[in-house]
């Protein structure tokens, strides 16, 4: 598992294995969101096989597959909400990691300065310049 933290309460990931998931609740999560549509995976790695070794560790599962297509408001607004729900931090995964951190920097343009969410994830080493024009849009509504 390779997390890198956003905000204390969000955190982002590479592609997780079943074999991470009991290093992913000792770390203190309560949630991981799964935003890799199975589709690019091998059994091994799908969201069902996650969410039982996810379940046994005792962390709430959810997914929401994310592509460019499947990038639309309601499902940002969806991201938001699962993990502002949770009781802790939370975990989202895909291919690198930079869908969930994309999906996180949409979520909060119209709370946070661009400047401030690119500078978060480049933090986390996830480069999301290209992403300005889209957040100072979301801002504006």
């Amino acid at each position: 598992m390779d997390a890198r933290v956003l905000t204390p309460r969000y955190s982002v990931s590479p592609q997780i294995s079943v074999e991470d998931l009991p290093a992913i609740a000792d770390a203190g999560y309560k949630m991981v969101i799964c935003n890799r549509p199975d589709e690019e995976v091998p059994p091994s790695h799908q969201a069902e096989a996650i969410r039982a070794a996810a379940e046994t560790a005792g962390l709430q599962f959810e997914v929401l597959p994310l592509t460019h297509q499947t990038m639309t408001p309601e499902n940002i607004a969806l991201q938001r909400a699962l993990y502002e729900s949770c009781k802790g931090p939370v975990l989202a995964y895909c291919a690198s990691g930079t869908r969930c951190s994309v999906v996180w920097a949409l979520s909060q343009a119209e709370d946070m300065s661009a400047d401030d969410i690119l500078q978060k994830t480049a933090a986390a080493g996830y480069q999301l310049d290209g992403l300005r024009p889209a957040l100072m849009s979301q801002a504006g509504r």
